[in-house]
Protein backbone atom coordinates (compact mmCIF):
# COMPACT_ATOMS: atom_id res chain seq x y z
CA UNK A 1 0.00 0.00 0.00
CA UNK A 2 2.93 2.27 0.87
CA UNK A 3 4.19 1.61 -2.75
CA UNK A 4 0.32 2.44 -4.14
CA UNK A 5 0.25 5.37 -2.48
CA UNK A 6 3.98 6.86 -3.13
CA UNK A 7 2.97 6.47 -7.03
CA UNK A 8 -0.47 7.91 -6.68
CA UNK A 9 1.33 11.07 -5.05
CA UNK A 10 4.27 11.04 -7.67
CA UNK A 11 1.42 11.13 -10.33
CA UNK A 12 -0.41 14.29 -8.75
CA UNK A 13 0.60 17.97 -8.96
CA UNK A 14 -2.60 19.57 -6.83
CA UNK A 15 -3.55 17.90 -3.45
CA UNK A 16 -5.63 18.69 -0.47
CA UNK A 17 -5.13 17.28 2.68
CA UNK A 18 -8.48 16.97 4.98
CA UNK A 19 -7.77 15.90 8.57
CA UNK A 20 -9.51 15.26 11.42
CA UNK A 21 -8.81 14.57 15.44
CA UNK A 22 -6.70 11.24 14.23
CA UNK A 23 -3.57 13.42 13.24
CA UNK A 24 -3.31 15.22 16.35
CA UNK A 25 -4.06 12.04 18.78
CA UNK A 26 -0.37 11.00 17.51
CA UNK A 27 0.55 13.92 18.77
CA UNK A 28 -0.72 13.16 22.17
CA UNK A 29 -4.28 15.48 21.65
CA UNK A 30 -7.05 13.80 22.93
CA UNK A 31 -9.75 12.42 20.33
CA UNK A 32 -13.52 12.96 21.39
CA UNK A 33 -14.63 10.61 19.69
CA UNK A 34 -11.86 7.37 20.29
CA UNK A 35 -12.72 4.33 22.66
CA UNK A 36 -10.31 6.71 25.41
CA UNK A 37 -11.30 10.25 23.79
CA UNK A 38 -13.40 12.43 25.89
CA UNK A 39 -16.54 11.39 25.02
CA UNK A 40 -16.34 8.66 27.01
CA UNK A 41 -15.19 10.15 30.39
CA UNK A 42 -17.26 11.35 32.86
CA UNK A 43 -17.96 14.60 33.88
CA UNK A 44 -20.65 16.94 35.71
CA UNK A 45 -21.45 17.64 31.81
CA UNK A 46 -21.32 15.69 28.88
CA UNK A 47 -18.75 17.35 26.54
CA UNK A 48 -20.71 18.17 23.68
CA UNK A 49 -23.17 20.18 26.17
CA UNK A 50 -20.21 22.21 27.90
CA UNK A 51 -18.71 22.65 24.36
CA UNK A 52 -22.17 24.24 23.10
CA UNK A 53 -22.51 27.99 22.61
CA UNK A 54 -25.81 27.98 24.72
CA UNK A 55 -23.59 26.52 27.36
CA UNK A 56 -20.56 28.80 27.17
CA UNK A 57 -22.97 31.83 27.73
CA UNK A 58 -24.91 30.53 30.13
CA UNK A 59 -22.22 28.85 32.64
CA UNK A 60 -18.53 30.55 31.70
CA UNK A 61 -16.70 29.19 34.19
CA UNK A 62 -17.55 26.10 33.71
CA UNK A 63 -16.89 26.04 30.54
CA UNK A 64 -13.45 27.14 30.99
CA UNK A 65 -12.67 24.93 33.66
CA UNK A 66 -13.06 22.33 30.54
CA UNK A 67 -11.23 24.36 28.01
CA UNK A 68 -8.36 24.73 30.39
CA UNK A 69 -7.97 20.78 31.20
CA UNK A 70 -9.12 19.67 28.37
CA UNK A 71 -8.59 21.56 24.97
CA UNK A 72 -5.35 23.29 25.92
CA UNK A 73 -3.00 20.98 24.87
CA UNK A 74 0.19 23.48 24.54
CA UNK A 75 3.08 21.04 24.93
CA UNK A 76 1.76 19.36 21.88
CA UNK A 77 4.25 18.83 19.07
CA UNK A 78 3.92 18.20 15.55
CA UNK A 79 4.45 14.42 14.38
CA UNK A 80 5.62 12.77 11.09
CA UNK A 81 2.04 13.51 9.10
CA UNK A 82 2.34 17.22 10.06
CA UNK A 83 5.81 17.20 8.65
CA UNK A 84 5.07 15.28 5.97
CA UNK A 85 2.53 17.70 4.73
CA UNK A 86 4.57 21.17 5.41
CA UNK A 87 7.26 19.21 2.86
CA UNK A 88 5.29 18.18 0.09
CA UNK A 89 3.54 22.10 0.32
CA UNK A 90 7.14 23.22 0.20
CA UNK A 91 7.72 21.27 -2.30
CA UNK A 92 4.30 22.64 -4.77
CA UNK A 93 2.83 19.20 -5.02
CA UNK A 94 -0.03 20.01 -1.80
CA UNK A 95 -1.99 23.19 -1.73
CA UNK A 96 -3.86 23.06 0.62
CA UNK A 97 -4.42 21.76 4.43
CA UNK A 98 -8.09 21.94 5.45
CA UNK A 99 -8.22 20.75 9.26
CA UNK A 100 -10.97 19.89 11.78
CA UNK A 101 -8.27 20.38 14.51
CA UNK A 102 -7.48 23.45 16.26
CA UNK A 103 -4.44 23.04 17.82
CA UNK A 104 -1.89 24.80 15.09
CA UNK A 105 0.13 22.12 15.06
CA UNK A 106 0.10 21.95 10.66
CA UNK A 107 1.24 25.81 11.20
CA UNK A 108 3.84 24.69 13.71
CA UNK A 109 5.36 22.06 11.57
CA UNK A 110 5.70 24.68 8.88
CA UNK A 111 2.43 24.41 6.79
CA UNK A 112 1.15 27.88 5.13
CA UNK A 113 -1.98 27.53 3.45
CA UNK A 114 -3.79 25.85 6.47
CA UNK A 115 -7.93 26.14 6.69
CA UNK A 116 -9.33 25.49 9.92
CA UNK A 117 -13.16 24.46 9.56
CA UNK A 118 -13.48 24.62 13.78
CA UNK A 119 -10.82 27.91 14.61
CA UNK A 120 -8.17 27.54 16.51
CA UNK A 121 -7.36 27.84 20.43
CA UNK A 122 -4.34 29.85 19.28
CA UNK A 123 -6.52 33.27 18.65
CA UNK A 124 -8.91 34.40 21.25
CA UNK A 125 -10.83 37.72 21.23
CA UNK A 126 -12.60 40.05 23.57
CA UNK A 127 -16.21 39.94 23.15
CA UNK A 128 -16.55 43.37 24.15
CA UNK A 129 -13.46 45.33 22.72
CA UNK A 130 -12.11 42.42 20.16
CA UNK A 131 -8.47 42.85 21.53
CA UNK A 132 -6.81 39.95 20.29
CA UNK A 133 -5.06 37.35 23.11
CA UNK A 134 -2.73 34.11 22.90
CA UNK A 135 -3.22 30.51 23.91
CA UNK A 136 -0.97 31.13 26.77
CA UNK A 137 -2.85 34.26 28.68
CA UNK A 138 -6.14 31.59 28.64
CA UNK A 139 -3.84 28.58 29.94
CA UNK A 140 -2.89 30.67 32.69
CA UNK A 141 -5.85 33.14 33.39
CA UNK A 142 -8.42 32.15 35.80
CA UNK A 143 -12.09 31.51 36.39
CA UNK A 144 -13.19 33.35 33.71
CA UNK A 145 -10.73 34.89 31.40
CA UNK A 146 -10.92 39.27 31.48
CA UNK A 147 -9.94 41.65 28.74
CA UNK A 148 -8.17 44.47 30.00
CA UNK A 149 -11.56 46.63 29.52
CA UNK A 150 -13.79 43.95 31.70
CA UNK A 151 -14.81 42.05 28.73
CA UNK A 152 -15.21 38.28 28.40
CA UNK A 153 -12.43 36.51 25.78
CA UNK A 154 -13.71 33.93 23.90
CA UNK A 155 -11.85 31.31 21.87
CA UNK A 156 -11.85 31.51 18.51
CA UNK A 157 -13.19 28.14 18.27
CA UNK A 158 -16.45 27.29 16.70
CA UNK A 159 -18.43 25.43 19.48
CA UNK A 160 -21.46 23.57 18.84
CA UNK A 161 -24.68 25.66 17.77
CA UNK A 162 -22.02 27.82 16.18
CA UNK A 163 -21.98 28.13 11.96
CA UNK A 164 -18.38 27.49 10.29
CA UNK A 165 -16.76 30.54 9.09
CA UNK A 166 -17.94 31.48 5.40
CA UNK A 167 -14.57 32.69 4.51
CA UNK A 168 -12.90 29.75 5.37
CA UNK A 169 -15.33 27.00 4.21
CA UNK A 170 -15.69 28.80 0.50
CA UNK A 171 -11.95 28.48 0.53
CA UNK A 172 -11.73 24.59 1.27
CA UNK A 173 -14.12 23.91 -1.28
CA UNK A 174 -12.64 25.91 -4.11
CA UNK A 175 -9.53 23.93 -2.69
CA UNK A 176 -10.93 20.59 -2.38
CA UNK A 177 -12.96 21.38 -5.79
CA UNK A 178 -9.54 22.01 -7.69
CA UNK A 179 -7.63 19.07 -6.15
CA UNK A 180 -5.94 16.17 -8.18
CA UNK A 181 -5.45 14.32 -5.06
CA UNK A 182 -7.92 14.48 -2.11
CA UNK A 183 -5.80 12.74 1.10
CA UNK A 184 -8.58 12.46 3.85
CA UNK A 185 -6.77 11.39 7.61
CA UNK A 186 -7.54 11.19 10.66
CA UNK A 187 -10.76 11.75 10.70
CA UNK A 188 -13.97 8.71 11.31
CA UNK A 189 -16.22 11.51 8.78
CA UNK A 190 -18.95 11.56 10.94
CA UNK A 191 -18.60 15.39 11.95
CA UNK A 192 -21.05 17.97 9.68
CA UNK A 193 -20.90 19.89 8.28
CA UNK A 194 -17.10 19.85 7.88
CA UNK A 195 -17.18 15.96 6.29
CA UNK A 196 -19.70 17.21 4.04
CA UNK A 197 -16.92 19.20 2.08
CA UNK A 198 -15.50 16.45 0.58
CA UNK A 199 -18.41 15.78 -1.92
CA UNK A 200 -17.00 19.07 -3.73
CA UNK A 201 -13.83 16.83 -4.90
CA UNK A 202 -14.03 15.64 -8.38
CA UNK A 203 -10.37 14.67 -8.67
CA UNK A 204 -8.25 11.92 -10.21
CA UNK A 205 -7.44 9.78 -7.10
CA UNK A 206 -8.72 9.95 -3.50
CA UNK A 207 -7.04 8.30 -0.62
CA UNK A 208 -8.09 7.61 2.75
CA UNK A 209 -5.88 6.92 5.64
CA UNK A 210 -7.72 6.45 9.14
CA UNK A 211 -7.56 3.54 12.29
CA UNK A 212 -11.42 2.63 11.51
CA UNK A 213 -13.24 2.49 8.33
CA UNK A 214 -14.98 5.50 7.11
CA UNK A 215 -18.62 6.25 5.49
CA UNK A 216 -16.43 7.53 1.98
CA UNK A 217 -14.25 3.91 1.80
CA UNK A 218 -16.31 2.67 -0.75
CA UNK A 219 -15.49 5.15 -3.17
CA UNK A 220 -11.96 5.56 -2.23
CA UNK A 221 -9.00 4.90 -4.81
CA UNK A 222 -6.94 3.44 -1.93
CA UNK A 223 -7.89 3.30 1.52
CA UNK A 224 -4.93 2.28 4.74
CA UNK A 225 -5.94 1.67 8.03
CA UNK A 226 -3.00 2.27 10.19
CA UNK A 227 -0.99 5.16 11.61
CA UNK A 228 -1.30 8.16 9.28
CA UNK A 229 2.33 9.65 10.89
CA UNK A 230 3.61 6.44 9.86
CA UNK A 231 2.00 6.21 6.47
CA UNK A 232 2.94 9.93 5.11
CA UNK A 233 6.16 9.15 6.93
CA UNK A 234 7.01 6.49 4.60
CA UNK A 235 6.45 9.49 1.52
CA UNK A 236 9.21 10.29 -0.31
CA UNK A 237 9.17 13.81 -1.93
Amino acid sequence: MAEQLQRIIDDSANIVFFGGAGVSTESGIPDFRSTDGLYNQQYRFPPEMILSHSFYLRNPEEFYRFYRDKMLCLTARPNAAHYKLAELEQAKKLCAVVTQNIDGLHQMAGSRNVLELHGSVHRNYCMHCHKAYDARFMLESEGIPTCSCGGMVKPDVVLYEEGLDEHTVRASIQAIRSADLLIIGGTSLNVYPAAGLIDYFRGKYLVLINRSPTPADARADLVIQESIGEVLGTVKV
